[in-house]
């Protein structure tokens, strides 16, 4: 009992110690668990909803629309369990300009089933249901009404509808019609789109660019008053997959099996039988299209026969009646009657050749026989060329039906080709990176302060351990005083950590996040087995120190302990060799510095502690500038133009005619921009950027008329860039990159997520759907957006050939010589106020998709999510920093109190010992942020590596003023911790502090 008593009161007296401990012990466990518990919670949460509304595991899309034939095929799939044809149709409509939206079908699969806000949803013909994104542009609300226009080329099989028919009709066999949706709309509800959780009023909506090959908004209408029966896409959910969260590794293999399948047979079975059936179909209209016509040309033959056969009677009548006239003549003038009785009861009979005569003699004698008899002619004449014109059309329409109609393509998609799933999937990775970091700096941290105050507390108390060893205790018992009292210590404070860590900062990220995404049904939960292993992580370190501790003072024997300590034996350090240096300094400053050099313990956990909490708050701050410049860097530096303006393709002559028109634009540079995707498959050959590399980029490709692509480099800083080290990169002279005719040049952006560097082969996809391989022939120096630039020539190479054919928008042979230029770049006179002026107005322009400038966007990037995270690192790295100075400041003069009271004996005054005490702290502390500045520079650079985000990459920059920010914050916390020390140094007794223990 009396052993109990007296561990209780050693930790009663030991209070200052106990909660460094249990302090480093809650920050470091709140690090731990607080960002990994807000990024799973968000993930999470997204999973439910995912479920919930029927997010689709698979689309696949195909080139020639979908039929029933392929909707059953892909029923048959193992492992399908859920197979929904969508039909959509994509529309114009007037917003303040010419805006496009896609009129979507809800699915009555239960599949990617919109998420009700508010009103409800769609049941009758002509009511639609939009995102709130559109209800803030247009202003509009439920109940409001809007017509729209569908596009002419909105079908995904349109291009295939001039070539397989003879009469150019829109059908693309003789049975599938493609979708067709009502025109007068009422809106009944407002909507979240589960394929996109953007925030229309977070940083995505600010900073968001959609080409024109993007349709500005969704609209979801029902079944009812939808026509069609080619479907654009058909969406699948695989069997297990909803068991499985989206994010893990392990739904990703679930679902892979199954696309695996479908590209293995389906794919290539149904794209052989849909080009067999719109050959079939081709053929039919052929056919038929022969068969009408020779029904009217034997119709219209029919009708010129009739005509000469009734015209041939009419001549012929008048020749008999002149042969009769001639013989009746003939019989008057003979010698009997009987002779002219006879000739007159018989007509005369006349041979063809002399009828042939008189007919050819009556006709021309006769005006009216003359033209009827030219008009027959003439009908017959163009009778036969039609015939001969139409079966020559025909003859070449079977010829050419096997070229005009392309090879179908299928494309199998997951969810990770949807931008939204990515863009927030990829954002929760990254920063659940950094939180799987900076727990490391604080454990060592954690493990460091420990150690000291653990050896001080023992130390002190040597020569009771020595009484209880002698006495008879077990070191294990006696070592239980410090193990327990560690234990609770980090028990107390890993509690708390917890609460911190599955509450507090939980709660701060997610109202970040939910400024960036809508994530209905979000919450907080606990994770039992991390949150335990957080704490008995940091408990193993802690008694780890503490064992360690008691092992080096209790391997003495009884009599060693209860006798004091040596002190050090006295040596000299090296500043004792430099006699210019030793001889001109004072006698504190002497030994002030024999004090920090001879004890090395003391000297490395003070530097190295202060170091690693100065690394923190320049890493935080080192992120905190490199996200604060991207905006500047890339819309200052790397891009030069002031203007990029988009239009329609029906609209891109009138958009250059506006802009040129007001006379703002000092140079410009027409190009083709569409949004698209790049795509680095998996192999291990190293020809796809990373050996195994694998993922997907949503890219603006920009297509550059070959006449100008020397110009290019006047709009955008061209800069071949290589991979470095420490989230650093090489970068080339500028001007050093042209972009030629064989290969792409890709974003930096891009180009690190997926691993892409020169000479890589990657998988482009164009506005139109189109998918070809192509070859990257450098890499640019690129921050936000993932550009990727190709010449006129490349792009007609890899986008137009036979195989890379695609029905939505696509152009025959014969169009594809020349590109739609739908954009401009362009530099501007005048202020950035006046430019972004000028941006705002052209939007007005129904000839102006979007116009964006490079000024405004300057000023008004954001980063929301990383400020926040980075605030929260700082703040927990001061917090750590205050911590430790406190405990090594305490350690410091637990350690030294009778050279302090021998100090003061010797009448040195409380401010005299209070300068001789926190000077050394002081030098200390000056070495470890000296220490520390250029390790949070490597840190900073290493932890930005793994910030694998869409279209951004952090190019690593700290500016002095952070180094100036981490240094005084951390002198300040010493500073502040002097105010708790000195209190200490003047209760110090001298008399009570020098008795002997002899």
């Amino acid at each position: 009992m009396a052993f109990v008593k007296d561990m209780l009161r050693m930790w009663a007296h030991s209070w200052k110690r106990f909660i460094s401990i249990a302090m480093i012990t809650l920050l470091g466990v709140a690090v731990l668990t607080g960002i990994y518990a807000g990024c799973r919670d968000a993930f999470r949460s997204t999973d439910r909803f995912f479920d919930a509304q029927g997010l689709h595991d698979v689309q696949v899309l195909s080139t020639a629309g979908l039929s029933n034939g392929d909707i059953a095929a892909l029923r048959k799939v193992n492992g399908v369990a859920k197979v929904q044809a969508e039909r959509s149709q994509e529309v114009t409509f007037d917003l303040d300009g010419r805006k496009s939206a896609t009129m979507q079908e809800i699915g009555t699969n239960g599949i990617d089933q919109p998420y009700l806000q508010e009103g409800r949803m769609p049941k009758k013909a002509g009511e639609i249901a939009v995102t709130r994104k559109f209800i803030r542009d247009s202003g509009k609300r439920i109940g409001s009404r809007l017509t729209v226009t569908p596009e002419s080329a909105s079908s995904d099989t349109s291009d295939t509808n001039d070539t397989n028919g003879a009469d150019g009709t829109n059908e693309t066999n003789g049975t599938d019609e493609a979708p067709s949706f009502p025109t007068k709309l009422t809106i009944v509800g407002v909507v979240l789109d589960p394929q996109n959780l953007s925030n229309p009023d977070g940083y995505s909506a600010m900073t968001s660019f959609r080409s024109t090959a993007t349709t500005d908004y969704t609209f979801f209408a029902p079944s009812d008053g939808v026509t069609g029966t080619l479907y654009t896409s058909a969406t699948l959910l695989v069997k297990g997959a909803a068991a499985e969260s989206t994010f893990d590794e392990s739904y990703e293999n679930t679902v892979k099996q199954v696309t695996d399948r479908i590209d293995g047979t389906v794919k290539t079975d149904r794209q052989k039988a849909r080009r067999q059936e719109l050959l079939d179909a081709g053929n039919k209209k052929i056919a038929d299209a022969r068969a009408e016509a020779d029904k009217k040309f034997a119709d219209a033959q029919s009708q010129i026969d009739a005509n000469r056969q009734q015209f041939n009677q009419q001549v012929d009548q008048i020749v008999s009646m002149q042969a009769g006239a001639a013989a009746a003549g003939a019989a008057a003038n003979g010698a009997n009657a009987g002779a002219a009785a006879a000739a007159g009861a018989t007509t005369p009979q006349l041979d063809e050749t002399t009828r042939e005569t008189i007919r050819e003699t009556i006709i021309a004698a006769s005006p009216e026989l003359t033209q009827a008899k030219q008009q027959l002619d003439q009908a017959q004449s163009q009778l036969n060329e039609q015939k001969a014109s139409t079966e020559q059309t025909l003859k070449t329409k079977e010829n050419e039906l096997k070229t005009s109609i392309p090879q179908v393509r299928w494309y199998v998609q997951d969810r990770q080709s949807l931008g939204g799933f990515s863009a927030l999937k990829s954002d929760l990775d990254s920063i659940q990176s950094l939180g799987n970091a900076f727990p490391i700096v604080f454990l060592l941290v954690a493990v460091m302060m420990s150690l000291t105050a653990m050896a001080r507390m023992v130390e002190e108390d040597r020569s009771l351990i020595g009484t209880y060893v002698g006495l008879g205790y077990g070191r294990l018992a006696v070592a239980s005083r410090y193990l327990l009292f560690a234990l609770l210590a980090c028990l107390i404070g890993g509690g708390l950590g917890l609460i911190a860590g599955f509450l507090g900062i939980p709660a701060f990220l997610l109202v970040v996040l939910q400024g960036m995404y809508v994530m209905p049904g979000l919450r907080l939960e606990y994770d039992w087995l991390y949150g335990s292993l957080g704490i008995a992580l940091f408990v193993v370190g802690v008694l780890a120190a503490t064992i360690y501790a008691c092992v080096q003072e209790m391997r003495q024997t009884p009599a060693s302990l209860l006798r004091p300590k040596a002190p050090r034996a006295g040596s000299r350090i090296l500043l004792e060799r430099i006699r210019p240096v030793w001889n001109r300094m004072g006698f504190l400053g002497k030994v002030t510095a024999r004090n920090i050099f001879r004890f090395k313990s003391r000297l490395i956990m003070t530097v190295g502690g202060v170091a690693g909490c100065t690394a923190l708050i320049v890493c935080g701050l080192a992120i905190n500038d490199t996200v604060a410049d991207l905006g500047i860097k890339q819309y200052r530096d790397i891009y030069q133009y002031d203007l990029m303006v988009v239009s329609d393709d029906s609209d891109a002559s009138a958009m250059r005619t506006k802009v040129a028109s007001d006379g703002r634009v000092t140079s410009s540079l027409d190009v083709r921009i569409e949004s698209g995707d790049l795509t680095v498959a998996g192999s291990g050959d190293g020809d796809s950027g990373k050996a195994g590399s694998s993922g997907s980029e949503s890219i603006q490709l920009v297509a550059v008329p070959e006449k100008h692509l020397s110009d290019l480099g006047e709009m955008v800083t061209l800069q071949p860039v290589s991979s470095g080290i420490l989230g650093t990169s090489g970068v080339g002279k500028t001007g050093s990159l042209k972009l030629d005719d064989d290969g792409v040049i890709v974003a930096q952006s891009a180009a690190s997520a997926l691993g892409v560097k020169a000479g890589s082969k990657v998988r482009l996809t164009n506005g139109d759907g189109v998918q070809a391989t192509a070859k990257v022939s450098a890499v640019n120096r690129n921050l936000i957006g993932s550009d990727v630039y190709v010449s006129e020539t490349y792009y007609a190479k890899l986008f137009d050939s036979k195989d890379a054919k695609n029905t939505k928008n696509s152009k025959s042979s014969e169009d594809s010589e020349a590109l739609t230029w739908n954009a401009m770049l362009a530099k501007l006179s005048g202020s950035d106020t006046s430019q972004t002026d000028y941006a705002e107005s052209l939007e007005e322009d129904s000839s102006v998709m979007k116009a964006v400038s490079c000024a405004h966007m300057a000023d008004s990037f954001k980063f929301d999510l990383m400020g926040a995270v980075v605030a929260l690192i700082v703040a927990l790295a001061g917090g750590l920093a205050l911590v430790v100075l406190f405990t090594l400041a305490n350690t410091n003069v637990s350690e030294r109190v009778r050279e302090m009271a021998t100090l003061k004996v010797l009448g040195f005054f409380d401010r005299e010992v209070h300068h001789y005490v926190n000077r050394e702290m002081m030098i200390l502390t000056v070495m470890g942020v000296i220490l520390g500045l250029p390790l949070g520079r490597l840190v900073g650079g290493m932890l930005t590596m793994a910030l694998n985000m869409p279209s951004l990459y952090f190019e690593v920059e700290v500016k002095p003023l952070s180094y100036v920010i981490a240094a005084v914050a951390t002198m300040a916390f010493a500073l502040l911790v002097q105010l708790f020390v000195n209190p200490v140094l003047d209760r110090i007794d001298p008399i009570s502090s020098l008795k002997s223990v002899e």
